[in-house]
């Protein structure tokens, strides 16, 4: 398989918080706090953009070129911290000051409803409308909270299945026969597939992926609904844990991190394995020979062909502090132009813009791009509710109970609902 230079970095995860959300907007355009989310929508001049410092690098070359081309709008770059919990309390610590310091900031796709539900954002509508026709559909759902677009998608991802050729030398067609293969993992004496597990935000990931795959979902459109215990969710739910319990999932990975999946593939410890596409140069690169040498990418699985991969990524949004809307509004508009999204692309930060995956240059030097293409095209974001970190703490603590056989699918469902519900409440 031919190389590749450059590897598709996964966006940062959101860990989990305790987090509150503020009261409701009143119905004169101001905010909670009082801000009016009209301020500033004429006006230009000088912004700052905040950003994680783990992936600003890929930006830098695209903020100049937007600085040379508007020197009355130059755009400063304020870098915030790596981790995203950092990231996070560093902009609530500087909107709940009513500072306009930050015009625009890339958002972690969990938090943007916290972000919208505290109406520290300014709604994407009106005179700051900005077309998002033509971006992957789940990213735009992720940026939408209660039927208003409050962010624009940036940059995305998804897992994707990896295998090994030498033993499949195609892709299973679904979930049922991805375990009918696991024979000639057994016949090898490897795993037959490994993914990142451990009690934490990957749990969280897995178990939505494999609900959101069988047709169901976690909370509904308002954020805060319970769906779990839907009998969709619950046979999601159900498969991720026959899978485990059943070895099809090595029972050692409910303790793998995404970097612990990748080093058991690059070992050739396992036949599949699901993981970020951050994963597909060091295979190459780094995995033994059979690895390297032996290996493709497919969407991951549901039960009747490809499966619903969770996102993820960052959403750009505007302050309501911010003092320059109509510079941050054509700012985050030149983020998602084709140029900006294909100098994405070819720097390995996967673009939102659609038909950059279509490129068939990119296709050649990226040949898991049309896989991840397909992936993003059935992903579904992560659940999209302003109590994130108390959400995926229900998930994660309830689908390892169900793992360990602690409880029943059932009854972990019936838990993971009451504690949503206590969430939003």
């Amino acid at each position: 398989m031919a190389g590749i230079g450059r590897i598709f970095k996964g966006a940062a995860i959101a860990s989990v918080v305790a987090l509150s959300v503020a009261a409701c907007s009143s119905d004169d355009g101001d905010t909670a706090s009082g801000e009016d989310t009209n301020a500033g929508v004429d006006s230009r001049g000088p912004i700052t953009f905040a950003m994680g410092k783990n992936d600003v690098e890929t930006l830098k070359p695209f903020i100049e070129q937007w600085n040379a081309e508007h020197p009355d709008e130059e755009v400063t770059l304020h870098e915030l911290p790596g981790e995203a919990d950092a990231q996070r309390d560093s902009l609530i610590q500087t909107l709940q000051a009513k500072s306009g310091d930050f015009d625009v900031f890339a958002l972690d796709v969990t938090d943007t409803a916290h972000f919208a539900a505290n109406q520290w954002i300014q709604p994407i509508e009106g005179d700051t409308a900005v077309d998002t026709s033509g971006l992957i559909p789940a990213a735009v759902e992720s940026a939408t909270y209660n039927g208003t677009l409050y962010a624009v998608p940036q940059n995305t991802n998804a897992q994707l299945l990896y295998y090994r050729t030498d033993m499949q030398p195609e892709a299973p067609a679904n979930w049922q026969a991805l375990v009918d293969s696991c024979i000639v993992a057994d016949e090898e004496d490897v795993d037959c597939l490994q993914m990142p597990l451990m009690l934490g935000e990957q749990a969280t990931v897995a178990a939505s992926q494999f609900m959101n795959s069988w047709g169901g979902g976690i909370v509904g459109e308002d954020g805060s609904t319970p769906e779990v215990e839907s009998e969709q969710s619950r046979a999601g739910l159900q498969a991720l844990v026959d899978g485990y319990q059943s070895e099809v999932i090595a029972h050692k990975t409910d303790a793998f991190s995404e970097e612990d999946a990748a080093l058991g593939f690059l070992a050739g410890d396992t036949m599949y394995s699901y993981n970020w596409p951050y994963m597909y140069d060091k295979a190459l690169t780094e995995g033994q020979p059979e690895v390297a040498e032996n290996f493709d990418v497919a969407p991951i699985l549901g039960p009747d062909g490809p499966g619903a991969s969770t996102l993820g990524g960052y959403n750009n949004a505007i302050s309501v502090f911010s003092e320059h809307k109509a510079t941050a509004v054509d700012f985050v508009e030149f983020i998602i132009s084709e140029e900006v999204q294909m100098g994405f692309a070819q720097a390995s930060f996967p673009p939102v813009l659609s038909q950059i995956y279509d490129d068939e240059g990119l296709q050649a030097e990226f040949p898991y791009m049309t896989a991840l293409k397909v992936a993003l095209d059935n992903a579904k974001p992560r659940p999209v509710t302003p109590y994130y970190p108390a959400v995926s703490k229900a998930v994660q603590d309830n689908t390892h109970a169900a793992l360990k056989g602690e409880k029943s699918v059932d009854q972990a469902t019936t838990d993971m609902a009451t504690a949503i519900q206590q969430a939003g409440n």
